[in-house]
């Protein structure tokens, strides 16, 4: 593996991580993000919950550069994210910083192409590594999330949903991100297929000291990949803490009602549907 960039030793402690202040997007009237405020440390994990329509993906989609935000600021070591780049090398600075790993890994991958080659386009762009040190850079970013040759050599189509989202996953990891973005990485997959990713993704930080925002609306995985969570409702954080706190003793009527919605014994479907109705 490449060593890490030397950079980063320059930051003081208290610049270190991704820190997020009053983060705004409306589209029209609406205001799909309202002054959204958090910190992600090196290594830590947040996880970033709420229904359809709550503002997270928007929230991730600014954090990315994917969209423009019209208010607030994003710095990641110190270093401002908010302003468009200056240039394709700020451009390409920027994306190495921040990697995102979506829903369905399908959309993101050439259909036409190997899976090996899409991982090696990212090091062809990103690195100035020989073909020989790609290949073999490769190989490894493949065999780190329990992939082959077999699999090195399939197109997408071929492999199942669990082996594209881990080559999706390998593909962010190509650049050494600082920052892995997961918006929803495992809602599509079978419960014995996310636990296996979920389970890959714990060593990955473990191992590479990555900081992870994991957005979800699925509760029951938030405690087994974050520290930390943000509650999100119609574009605003309605509450934040620590996982164990939040989830067990939530303390805003929302995050009760994303609990109670979760199904379990003794759940009562009717009771949570006229709690959706009453009055905030």
């Amino acid at each position: 593996m490449p060593p890490r960039r030397r950079r980063d030793r320059a930051v003081t402690g208290t610049e270190r991580g991704l820190v997020v202040q009053g983060l705004c997007k409306r589209y029209g009237d609406h205001a799909a993000v309202d002054g959204v405020s958090f910190t992600l440390a090196p290594g830590s994990s947040l996880a970033v919950v709420g229904e359809s329509g709550s503002g997270k993906t928007t929230t991730v989609r600014m954090l990315v550069g994917l969209e423009r935000p019209d208010g607030g600021s994003v710095r990641l070591d110190g270093r401002d994210r908010s302003a468009r780049p200056r240039n394709r090398a700020e451009r390409l600075a920027r994306a190495r910083e921040i990697q995102m790993v979506f829903q369905d890994p399908y959309l993101s991958l050439d259909p036409r192409v190997p899976v090996g080659a899409c991982v090696e386009e990212v090091l062809r762009l990103h690195t100035r590594l020989d073909a020989a040190a790609r290949r073999t850079r490769v190989a490894d970013l493949l065999s780190r999330v329990g992939l082959g040759e077999r699999e090195a050599a399939a197109l997408p189509r071929r492999l199942s949903g669990g082996q594209r989202q881990r080559v999706a996953i390998a593909r962010a990891l190509a650049v050494e991100p600082r920052v892995l973005v997961l918006d929803e990485a495992v809602a599509a997959l079978d419960v014995s297929i996310q636990a296996q990713i979920l389970d890959l993704l714990a060593t990955i930080r473990r191992e590479a000291g990555i900081g992870y925002l994991f957005v979800t609306h699925d509760l029951a995985v938030v405690r087994h990949i974050a520290e930390q969570v943000m509650v999100l409702k119609a574009g605003r954080v309605v509450e934040t803490g620590p996982v164990d706190r939040v989830l067990d003793t939530p303390e805003h009527p929302y995050t009760r009602l994303l609990l109670d919605s979760v199904p379990r014994r003794g759940w009562d479907p009717a009771l949570v549907a006229h709690s959706r109705r009453a009055p905030a």
